[in-house]
């Protein structure tokens, strides 16, 4: 047989072929995995668009396509920033769902009461979004001062309710149908001083029904990796999630191999609360909540910001974890309301997230899915960094083995010479694995790696002789996630000194 296949075997006349054909020389160095993110939401009511996903670099781009103040728009804002402090180039897809058929949107009022002693001017604040100013002048009646809400409310695009101006109140209903509406949080604030004498009452929106199904999305996902998810919906859609984590678990599968992290945001302020859905989804490794406690964001804002700060660290540094991270643009809730050590250990402990504020800014603290077994003191599947770091090592894989190089080469035992280049031995595939094993071990994905080489295995299997079988255990390196240092101390006593 001949080495080289540049000219063909069978050719007789005097020829020079030469074929330039790449060849991967990497020699198992790791390429991280790179990150891509996946937005399961709605668009708003009133807007018309198609439900086939599309990746946009910009949340005006998505406030077009889907609508402003929908929950894919708002999202948007948290991952793709107009300051560019967001995910950057990491992939952004979109898997717009449509209002379900029963849906209904949430609403809410805010009524004025009193005419207007004074001035003053004030702004509605929707879940933290501020909008246009307002002002109150002496002799303004209650039907005045709707006017001036209304208009208010209309001009700023990314809140996400519409008014309707009913004279002796301004009634307020969600962009989007569906339970996740019922999110929406309304204040009115003073930007000036208060001499009108007009007071507030707000009726907070309720009474959204009915999400959609996220199939529509997820069916859509086919052999893209999509490793972290955005779900836009709040912890009382557990269809949602039920659904998602089917999907997700089918992703871990060894035909497929492309596993996710599904996320929602959290605003509950009590870690009873905030661990009543994760107490009961324990063996869910997909899903997972990020958190602000008594913050009066939308949950899936919570979630997208934080989500635009770890991406980023999954993607360009995958075996470090999230503590520290700041989600600037997010409002903490009030200081009273922030769980103590004994809470976030609580918390964790009880399948949620959990975030410190630090002068005012939200700081990721522990990120971890809901898997939490009883009786396991360390769930394997807990830790969010820890499923990052799994991807990396299953691409390092795929690239080695899912390749022209192995599919269909000949497979020969270890010991029988051979000069035909395509020809594969078990021995070699122990090598491609030794040799990303020190590379993974490089990078601090892995620890230990000599006895990770030492628990490689390959054969040709004795019941198929076109199947290589092989087996490798890693064991993943750790995080300083608590530091436990003794600091003991005493006082200086002065020398005696000695008698002359």
């Amino acid at each position: 047989m001949s080495l080289s296949s540049a000219v063909d075997a069978s050719a007789v006349a005097r020829v020079v072929g030469i074929k330039t054909t790449f060849k991967d020389l990497r020699a198992g160095g790791v390429i991280f995995l790179p990150q891509r993110i996946a937005v399961i939401g709605q668009g708003a009511t009133a807007a018309t668009y198609a439900t086939t996903k599309a990746q946009h670099t910009s949340a005006f781009a998505v406030g077009q396509a889907y609508g402003f103040g929908s929950p894919l728009h708002l999202a948007a804002k948290q991952l793709l920033p107009t300051n560019g402090d967001g995910v950057g180039t990491i992939p952004v897809t979109f898997y717009p769902l449509e209002d379900d058929a029963s849906g209904v949107a949430a609403t809410g009022d805010i009524t004025p009461s009193g005419t207007a002693t004074g001035s003053a001017a004030f702004r509605v604040l929707v879940n933290n979004i501020p909008s246009a100013q307002f002002a109150v002048a002496s002799g303004d009646t209650v039907a005045d001062i709707c006017d001036a809400i209304t208009a208010a409310l209309a001009a700023e695009l990314d809140l996400p309710v519409t008014a309707t101006d009913n004279t002796t109140d301004v009634g307020v209903t969600s962009k989007w149908e569906g339970a996740s509406a019922n999110d929406i949080h309304i204040e009115v604030e003073a930007t000036s001083a208060d001499n009108s004498g007009v007071t507030f009452a707000i009726t907070q929106p309720t009474g959204g029904l009915v999400d959609p199904d996220t199939s529509t999305a997820t069916d859509q996902f086919g052999n893209v990796w999509e490793s972290l998810v955005l779900n836009c919906f709040n912890d009382t859609n557990t269809a949602a999630l039920d659904a998602i984590q089917t999907v997700g678990e089918g992703r871990w599968g060894a035909l497929v191999r492309k596993p996710f992290v599904s996320f929602i945001g959290n605003t509950d302020t009590t870690v009873a609360a905030a661990i009543a859905l994760p107490d009961t989804r324990k063996a869910d490794r997909i899903n997972a909540q990020l958190v602000a406690p008594g913050s009066n964001d939308l949950p899936c804002v919570v979630a997208a910001r934080q989500l635009a700060r770890l991406a980023v660290i999954a993607n360009n540094n995958p075996p470090r974890d999230y503590g520290s991270l700041q989600a600037t643009g997010l409002t903490p809730g009030a200081d009273g309301d922030q769980w103590t050590y004994a809470d976030r250990d609580q918390a964790l402990k009880g399948g949620s997230s959990t975030v410190e504020v630090k002068d005012g800014v939200v700081n990721l603290s522990d990120t971890v899915t809901f898997y939490h077994p009883d009786g396991d003191p360390i769930p394997a599947y807990r830790h969010v960094v820890d499923i990052i770091k799994l991807q990396n090592i299953i691409f390092n894989l795929d690239l080695i083995f899912a390749t022209s190089a192995w599919d269909g080469a000949p497979l020969i035992p270890d010991d029988q010479p051979t000069v035909n280049r395509d020809a594969k031995q078990p021995k070699a595939a122990v090598a491609a694995v030794a040799a990303l094993t020190d590379s993974l071990a490089l990078n601090a994905i892995i620890s230990d790696p000599e006895t990770a080489k030492a628990s490689i295995q390959a054969a040709i299997n004795s019941m198929n002789p076109k199947r290589l079988d092989l087996v490798v255990t890693y064991q993943l390196s750790g995080n300083t996630n608590i530091i436990s240092v003794d600091l003991d101390f005493g006082f200086y006593f002065g020398v005696t000194p000695l008698a002359a």
